[in-house]
This record gives C-alpha cells, structure tokens and sequence, in this order.
C-alpha cells in the first residue's frame, strides 16, 4: 500500500468510527479489535500495547493514552501533548511513529476513561520526535502543525493549543465518561437517543469547582440542556426538577407542556454508582442562581 492509498483508508476508518462513536460517546476494546469496513476487518488497537503499528500499514495506526497508566504521556503547558517512547531503544515500536512523522499520515489517539473503554479522537499528527525526553509531540488538530517550534511555542500559541485540547481532548472525554455513567439517556426526559445528548456541566468550566468530573455533569438532551443552562430548569440538591415559574405559568404547544412543564417535580435519573452521582453541593451552587433567576 502506497503513501496515498493508506491515507485513503485512514480516513475512511476514522468517518465510519466517528458514526459509531455517536451512538454511545465511547467505544469498547472489542469494538476496536473487530471494526469492519467494507467487509474487512481492522485492528484499531494492539492486544498487549499501547500502539497500533499493522504490518501492511506504513506508519503506527493507533496510540493510546492512559491517565493512570505507566507512561509519562502528558499534556504539555508549553509546547503539545506528549506521547512517550515504548520501552527499549528509540526504535523497536517507535519506528513506526517517526515514519508517521515523516509521510505526513494522520493517527488515532485512544484515551482511556476505563477498562476496555476509550474515547477517540482521530486525526492526530506526529509533529516532532523530541529524543531528548523520549517521546513525541502530537498535534490535536490539523491546525497546530503549522506550528513553528513544537518543541518551544509562542504564548499565543500556547493560548490556541489550550483551546484545541479542550475541543479534542476534554471535551469529549468528559462528554464519554458522562454518557456512559448515564447509561446513554436524558437525567431528565430519559431520551436514550446519544447523538442528541450532551454532557452538560453543573458549575461551569473556568469556574471553581467546575471541573471536568462526571459529579458534576449532568447527561441531558439538547432542549433540556438549553434549558438548564437558561435557569429555566432546575435541579434541586435532592436530585428533583424544578421548571421555571414564568414558563409554568405559559400557553404554549405540545413541546413546552410535555417537554418542561411536565418535567416539573420529577426526580432525576441517576448514575447507579454514587461516586458517579451529581454532587449535592454543586446542585445547590446551581440551584441558587435558578432560584434567583426566577
């Protein structure tokens, strides 16, 4: 297979694991082991690594990345995120990494939110094989090779850089790791339909305790995400929906009386495990500024 043609494929793997990704937010070890396009199998991910390098592909296919794991993989202040080396010499699994680097060919990153579990992000770039500090440097987004010095960015650089790993990287591990403790459904409406869920965030990002935890997300549908992010919905520390005075107080169509009004007073659903729960105390952070909006 030529540089063109492996390219090719690259990216037909990446659109069709996108579409399953949809469905759930995730996608499982198994998933990844029997992904089949047009009738053939691929291997996404290794049996026993950390890097996906297919013996009739050019260059590595897949890295995955484990927040717990034993390699120093990382998110960088000043420069990308770092990918280790494999144990041994500079070349062995590595090989396959630079050559990814040197043909310009797109890579999967498989970050790990648990066992068997990953969130991907596709179309990662190797920008630089820093061999000093044994690891490589990935891009998140095509963008950030156009990068000048990988190795030593410019504040403004760093600036986009933290905004693209928040868009590639936080954003839908939090969204997977949320969807998955909610069992793929609406807190509010059990709407069980994933590509119309988002992860809604109950303190918002950037503020304290707004952190990207799955205690303080909330799996909720478009409409009802709006709506709490509007303080039109609230949640109360003991986990019931509260709806808005003014919008209980309107005549409307069917969406405003089935899908709020009659949402006011139910109790929410919730993780089954407690660790995975809304935490109280942000609920009632929030349920104070609903109460005042209203």
């Amino acid at each position: 297979m030529d540089r063109d043609a492996e390219a090719i494929l690259r990216e037909e793997i990446f659109r069709h694991l996108e579409e399953l990704v949809g469905d759930t937010g995730v996608v499982t070890r198994e998933q990844l082991w029997d992904f089949t396009l047009n009738g053939a199998t691929h291997r996404l991910i290794d049996r026993n690594r950390g890097i996906r390098n297919p013996k009739d592909m050019l260059a590595t296919l897949s890295i995955l990345s484990d927040p717990k794991g034993k390699y120093a993989d990382e998110e960088l202040q000043d420069s990308l995120f770092a990918y280790a080396y494999r144990e041994g010499s500079v070349n062995g699994d590595n090989k396959k990494l630079r050559a990814a680097l040197d043909l310009d060919l797109p890579l999967l990153l498989l970050r790990k939110i648990a066992d068997g579990v990953f969130v991907p992000v596709p179309r990662v770039y190797v920008v630089a094989d820093d061999q000093e500090n044994r690891q490589f440097l990935i891009a998140l987004d095509d963008s950030l090779r156009l990068v000048d010095n990988p190795l030593a960015l410019q504040p403004l650089e760093r600036e986009y850089v933290e905004r693209v790993t928040k868009q590639r990287l936080h954003q839908p591990e939090f969204r997977g790791r949320v969807l998955r403790a909610y069992e793929c459904r609406c807190a509010v409406c059990h709407l069980k339909h994933a590509k119309l869920l988002d992860a809604a965030h109950i303190i918002a990002d950037g503020k304290p305790n707004g952190t990207p935890t799955v205690d303080n997300g909330l799996s909720l549908c478009k409409i009802h995400h709006a709506a709490y992010d509007e303080n039109f919905l609230g949640i109360t520390p003991g986990y019931q929906i509260r709806i808005n005075q003014s919008l209980m107080n309107e005549i409307d169509g069917p969406m405003l009386r089935h899908g709020l009004q009659e949402m006011n007073g139910r109790q929410l659903f919730t993780p089954a495990r407690n660790r995975d729960k809304p935490s109280s105390d942000r609920l009632a952070v929030r349920f104070a500024e609903f109460e005042a909006a209203s």
